[in-house]
């Protein structure tokens, strides 16, 4: 059986970004398939009590501190130096969620891959349909017909569905990865994944 690692996502979470070209880099060197499940997050955080971290840790001393010390280190040993936070953040992903989940297969990881850039690297307005539209449509995508599948009732239900089996399994936020139903959380997993496929 060939090996897969089920990503959990959303492209709101910073941390998705941060982990996706590293998570690439490790599937490709285990020979293993990334299966994309999108999840709202904001869905998520309801239905968990869960909260984005700068928000819930704020009032403790020191730990967003030190957590944007971690992930100026993430940053540094992956390369990742074009990342920015975008200036929209956070920004409602319901609409490319929905995109995501009209896709299949590799059709899905292009889809992530062509808006990971623009998004967290120049800033691209995820509320602008137009500019959204711009950009799907050079990386060979018909953004027209996304849009219209995005208001189907039967792709909103499946982003609800997707968005609520994911947390009945134990996600609370992005990014959420499973190896079967091993579940781990957090970009700083990477190192577990990948020995998991390596069979260790």
């Amino acid at each position: 059986m060939p090996k897969s690692i089920e990503l959990i996502f959303d492209f709101v979470s910073p941390n998705a970004y941060l982990v996706w070209r590293p998570l690439c880099a490790l599937a490709a060197r285990q020979d293993a398939q990334i299966k994309i499940t999108p999840a709202f997050l904001g869905g998520m955080h309801r239905l968990t009590r869960n909260a984005p971290p700068f928000i819930r840790d704020a009032e403790v001393k020191g730990k967003n501190a030190y957590a944007s010390l971690e992930m100026q280190r993430f940053i540094a040993r992956h390369g990742l130096h074009r990342f920015k936070m975008n200036p929209k953040f956070p920004f409602n992903s319901v609409n490319l969620l929905r995109m995501l989940v009209s896709l299949h297969g590799d059709d899905q990881i292009d889809f992530v891959e062509a808006l990971m850039s623009p998004i967290w690297e120049e800033g691209l307005d995820v509320t602008d349909a137009a500019a959204v539209a711009a950009v799907l449509t050079v990386a060979g995508f018909d953004a027209q017909s996304l849009a219209a599948k995005a208001q189907e009732p039967a792709i909103k239900q499946a982003l609800f569905d997707d968005t609520e089996n994911a947390v009945g399994r134990g996600a609370f936020g992005i990014p959420t990865f499973f190896i079967g139903t091993e579940m781990f959380f957090g970009k700083e997993r990477l190192g577990q994944i990948e020995e998991m496929l390596a069979g260790g």
